[in-house]
């Protein structure tokens, strides 16, 4: 089933424009803390943008409209660039989902004040509704401790050498993993992983949202 169907036009642009916003936010993100800790590959790349066509993945972009999540480009990373050493690997994919986090409060706040100040927007309304969300969704998905997403790779830098040689291991069934999660969050009765997620997403939406 497709994410976005029996969805009016309007509403299918907002999550669109909201996914877009999120993931270029996000990418950004990572490569300007990467940059800043002494790696220059991300700029020499041109990721140190916020140009969004320069983080967009076309497959992570299908799989948001047939499944309801998705990813943007990697950003590459020389860990042996960074300055901290492995430690600076934990702060460049902790980078993403914090900026995720950090767009849904400043998009939030400028809900509350259009809602506050009695502005008649609907169409903004929606779009600022829907970017909350998705980003929020976003931060959670990546941090999930599982490769490749932010959550797995923020572990390998803080976990002692041995231990993080040891989960390394696991990377190669990083994808079946997932996999397994979209299955198992859409043909469970009452709902899996994903579904779990994207409830705490909307509740914390809610919550910022004063919803």
């Amino acid at each position: 089933m497709l994410f976005l169907q029996d969805l009016d036009i309007v509403t299918i642009l907002a999550i669109l424009v909201a996914l877009v916003v999120g993931i270029t936010f996000h990418e950004f993100s990572h490569a300007w803390v990467a940059d800043q800790l002494g790696d220059r590959r991300p700029r020499a790349l041109n990721r140190v943008s916020l140009n969004p066509s320069d983080h967009i993945d076309p497959m992570g972009a299908l799989m948001f409209v047939l499944v309801g999540f998705g990813w943007g480009k990697p950003v590459p990373v020389n860990i042996g660039a960074l300055r901290p050493g492995r430690i600076g690997m934990s702060w460049v994919s902790a980078a993403g989902p914090l900026a995720n986090v950090a767009v849904a409060v400043v998009l939030a706040v400028v809900y509350r004040v259009l809602d506050v100040a009695g502005v008649q927007a609907p169409t903004a309304t929606q779009f600022l509704l829907l970017a909350v969300y998705f980003n929020l969704a976003l931060a959670l998905f990546n941090l999930l401790p599982i490769p490749p997403l932010d959550g797995y790779n923020f572990a390998l830098g803080i976990l002692p050498p041995r231990q993080a040689l040891q989960l390394q291991q696991y990377a190669q069934y990083g994808m079946l993993i997932l996999l397994a999660i979209v299955v198992a969050s859409y043909a469970l009765p009452g709902g899996g992983p994903l579904r779990w997620l994207f409830s705490l997403a909307g509740f914390l939406a809610g919550v910022l949202l004063g919803a």
